[in-house]
């Protein structure tokens, strides 16, 4: 249950004259505990998640804040609480309330995905348009929200309640699409000749994936990689026995399919402890040979980890479907011994292993 991120450090370039620069240098994963920014110029490099988030909470006090990006992505603004949720609360008993805005919630994300990826020249004109609302008919969107991929070719970056756009609105933020030439002592250098003053400036410019913490794995003596290594149910990895990693979705909420991967476990578990079986392996057949890496994503963190990462196959149980619905039915009601799970029996003198109490037999 790592996640698949390096914690100990960010992704971090370096550029020119960052030596020469005067002012404080900070990466996001690394946060000075007590930063007094206000009324600083900030300069954040980065257009992802992070930045999208870090810039309007930090216009609140710094003396303005520049988002600094080579490229833009893509920004909707979404609303912080949702209203359907606050009345379904008052009006049903908690339980119920809660299993329809999920399941609300989880249909709406499959539908706005399937939509992107089957139409996304209309999903893009979509999306784009009400970025145009929310800056104004004389803003340039094309130059700085206008991505050159497709929706979900990388992730999408949610503004809670469009605050990313009411800083720029306020003029307390504003947004740079260009490249970096040098640091100098009072701030950036742009190739367009344009120079950004900067008192702090924050490398928003993402994360490094790690999957299982870099943990050393070694079966009868021989180290296994990964990278060599094809997903079974997006859980587990074919030759390698007693072993599943919580990943979840690159579409929707992160917490969904993990939530599957345990219930899936937990069942794999007290059906090996029933049967007295104590290892399970997934075995992969030639013809089910992997094509593509486990994550499909055209973001710089996932290029720049291909060489990392497990395959996917061109069909279930190998491919990863991006799917809830189809990977509740998968996962939590599926047959545990499908022909491709390998079950091997416990030593006799050990007895058998203890059934999970996270899920009823």
């Amino acid at each position: 249950c790592t996640g698949y991120y390096d914690y100990d450090q960010g992704y971090a370039p370096t550029w020119p004259g960052m030596d020469l620069f005067g002012g404080q240098v900070v990466h996001p994963q690394h946060w000075p505990e007590g930063l007094d920014y206000a009324g600083q110029r900030v300069v954040v490099i980065g257009s992802g998640a992070t930045a999208v988030t870090l810039v309007p909470a930090m216009a609140e006090t710094a003396a303005h804040v520049t988002m600094l990006q080579r490229s833009p992505s893509y920004v909707a603004a979404q609303p912080s609480e949702d209203a359907l949720a606050d009345r379904l609360r008052r009006r049903l008993p908690g339980r119920l309330a809660h299993g329809i805005t999920r399941w609300k919630n989880v249909l709406r994300s499959m539908l706005f995905y399937q939509i992107a990826r089957r139409r996304p020249a209309q999903f893009k004109a979509v999306m784009l348009k009400g970025t145009q609302r929310q800056l104004g008919q004389d803003y340039d969107v094309g130059t700085h929200f206008t991505p050159s991929y497709d929706p979900w070719d990388q992730r999408l970056c949610m503004a809670p309640d469009g605050d990313l756009f009411a800083a720029i609105r306020s003029g307390h933020a504003s947004v740079v699409t260009d490249h970096i030439e040098t640091f100098t002592e009072t701030g950036v250098q742009l190739r367009s000749g344009a120079h950004l003053e900067a008192d702090l400036v924050v490398t928003a410019t993402g994360l490094t994936l790690r999957l299982m913490s870099g943990l050393d794995l070694v079966v009868d003596g021989r180290p296994v990689d990964l990278a060599q290594t094809t997903a079974y149910k997006g859980a587990m990895y074919s030759d390698v026995p007693n072993l599943a990693s919580a990943l979840g979705y690159t579409n929707a909420s992160w917490t969904l399919k993990c939530d599957l991967t345990a219930e899936y476990v937990c069942r794999l578990l007290n059906h090996m402890a029933r049967r007295g079986y104590a290892q399970v392996t997934p075995r992969q057949r030639d013809s089910e040979a992997a094509g593509e890496p486990i994550l499909d994503f055209s973001s710089g963190y996932v290029q720049r980890a291909l060489d990392r990462l497990p395959q996917q196959g061109a069909a279930r149980p190998w491919r990863l479907r991006q799917n809830y619905a189809l990977d509740l039915l998968d996962l939590r009601y599926s047959a545990l011994d499908d022909g491709v799970l390998e079950f091997e029996p416990a030593p006799k003198h050990l007895g058998p292993p203890p059934l999970s109490r996270r899920t009823p037999i």
